[in-house]
């Protein structure tokens, strides 16, 4: 909860008639809504901003110099992408600047269900961070996916209404909305006055007008500034997206720089760990506007009072009179690098790291662990898969720095396609059901890669070379997938070479953040050195290859599935 405004004793210290908790002395503060930076000392009292300007103060802190900005908020995230629990998370997006998050848990929600999502809350709830969690509105994403649990319009109402979930998250099966499916509808209209967020990459004209209408106000799936600008006419908030995989940002800012900064935020969605250790959060996001143009200015309010406004934040967003006291302190914003962090009115990272004891560690429940349901352990039969008559096959296409695939049909037999071969076994109830197929754009030429991350459903997927060698492979990362309860592995001629361990659900690590971004660090080294892999990001592109509702060709373990078309297909041409 957010710390209580417009107290006798807050008002008290605005006007001057008690002590302040803290005083910011000598900083610039910023203001989203004129774009400037004011020389003001910054009163703070019980958590709250209670004024600007000269106060007594029990503890005075010398800022001479700094500029003061509010928090950043994550418009759009996964903590499950980041492989992190909540605590981990926290402490490692804090020390980068990020004080709160809109957050869609439905990966946790694909295996766990509403009681994954409440799970999540809890665990939130103690630390100093203002963690929003969104309704899952799509679990699972389409009919072609097999998750562990599914959330109906009841489950959607009771995560707002009992869990205290923010709005309605991405709604991704954009063609049941613009069909009008009567219960993608239900979900919607279960948010009343709250958000609801969108998904929707290449929508446009009347399809994108019926999404609307039904109710849909975001998106985060945009890859070109004009399909933004389309969205932005109509009054979508776009969420500009960098992650560890899709990078858009780049290619969406020209929308800002002509545009303005109306109805647009930052976001990460799907950043790995030593993406986030490395060139940090929101923050990174921030400094990339920056380079590509955009005023700090502007790049700022991306990054604070906008997604505030968007989220209902209310509290959030600015440094000013009765709004939360989440203060980046920046002694030069070249590289955005905050010196100090305060929450609440609390310090709580300086120099880039936490405080200790202001993260408390709160575990994830035991019963968390253990995901992995498979009918049997797989042999190598099971991901043997002949090419058609004349070699022709549906080919995945994948490509870097973008989640959208290609539907290419090539000649698998031939080295020349530089194919490989891609499954996805059911593990969670237990059906023994694994889709087969072909993919092209991981350069893996030896051995296999497989991962119990696979949006949305989260069965197993699993990558192994074309050759002969390439099913037993195949078999051997499933079988340590299901031994470890979930993870992520590497395996060269029959042995495991590199692993990342994912426990809790098989999504999300119980180690340390430093230890969780080695392992995937050394990981993607393994894949890249002894398997031929040649995109950045592999596991991150494996992940999404099942998620059936982003053009144009997927997989799931009921086989292809043609996003554009929303069928399944075979793998053989037709």
């Amino acid at each position: 909860m957010p710390p209580r405004r417009g107290t006798p004793r807050i008002l008290a210290v605005a006007r001057g008639d008690e002590p302040a908790d803290l005083l910011l002395a000598g900083g610039r503060i910023f203001s989203p809504g004129t774009r400037e930076w004011l020389r003001e000392d910054l009163a703070i009292a019980d958590g709250v901003i209670a004024g600007w300007g000269p106060r007594e103060a029990r503890e005075v802190v010398d800022v001479s110099g700094a500029a003061l900005t509010p928090g950043f908020i994550d418009a759009h995230m996964h903590l499950e992408s980041t492989k992190l629990w909540v605590d981990e998370f926290v402490r490692a997006v804090l020390p980068r600047g990020t004080t709160a998050v809109a957050a869609d848990p439905h990966e946790l929600a694909n295996v766990f269900g509403v009681r994954g999502v409440g799970a999540l809350v809890r665990a939130a709830a103690g630390l100093p961070f203002t963690f929003g969690v969104c309704a899952s509105s799509c679990v699972p994403a389409s009919p072609f996916e097999s998750p562990g649990a599914q959330v109906h319009a009841a489950e959607v109402r009771e995560l707002l209404t009992e869990h205290g979930a923010i709005g309605v998250a991405e709604v991704m099966n954009f063609p049941g909305v613009v069909a009008g499916d009567a219960e993608l509808l239900a979900k919607i209209a279960a948010a009343g006055d709250l958000r609801v967020d969108g998904h929707a990459p290449g929508l446009s004209g009347r399809a994108l007008d019926a999404y609307l209408a039904a109710g849909v106000e975001s998106d985060h799936e945009c890859t070109t500034a004009s399909e933004a600008e389309e969205k932005r006419r109509k009054g979508m908030w776009i969420f500009v997206r960098q992650g560890s995989a899709s990078k858009n940002l780049a290619d969406l800012i020209p929308t800002v720089l002509r545009h303005g900064t109306e109805r647009i935020a930052l976001c990460s969605d799907d950043r790995e760990p030593d993406t986030i250790l490395s060139d940090g959060h929101v923050n990174d996001c921030v400094r990339l506007a920056i380079a590509c143009g955009v005023p700090a200015e502007d790049a700022l309010v991306l990054a604070t009072s906008n997604p505030a406004q968007y989220h209902n934040f209310d509290h959030l967003g600015w440094l000013a009179p009765g709004y939360q006291a989440d203060v980046l302190c920046f002694d030069s914003l070249d590289r955005v690098e905050p010196a100090r962090v305060y929450q609440a009115g609390r310090l709580v990272a300086v120099d880039g790291q936490v405080v200790p004891g202001t993260v408390p560690d709160t575990p994830a429940p035991d019963w968390m662990r253990d995901s992995v349901h498979l009918a049997e352990l797989p042999g190598a039969d099971a991901f043997s898969l002949e090419p058609p008559a004349g070699g022709r096959a549906r080919v995945i296409g994948i490509d870097p720095d973008t989640l959208t695939t290609r539907h290419l049909v090539l000649d698998v037999t031939d080295p020349a396609a530089a194919v490989a071969r891609i499954a996805v076994a059911e593990r969670h109830l237990r059906t023994g059901r694994i889709g087969l197929g072909y993919v092209r754009g991981f350069g893996l030429s030896r051995g296999a890669i497989a991962s119990t991350v696979a949006h949305d459903a989260h069965n197993c997927m699993v990558v192994g070379e074309q050759g002969p060698a390439g099913p037993a492979e195949m078999a051997v990362a499933v079988a340590r997938l299901a031994e470890l309860g979930g993870g992520q592995v590497a395996v060269l001629n029959g042995r495991v070479i590199a692993e990342v361990p994912l426990p809790i659900g098989g999504l999300i690590s119980d180690r340390p953040a430093a230890a969780v971004a080695a392992a995937v660090e050394h990981l993607e080294h393994v894949a890249a050195a002894e398997l031929g892999v040649t995109i950045g990001a592999p596991f991150m592109h494996l992940s999404f290859l099942g998620l059936s509702v982003i053009p144009e060709l997927r997989i799931t373990d009921r086989g292809l599935v043609d996003v554009d078309r929303f069928e399944l297909t075979g793998v053989a041409p037709g």
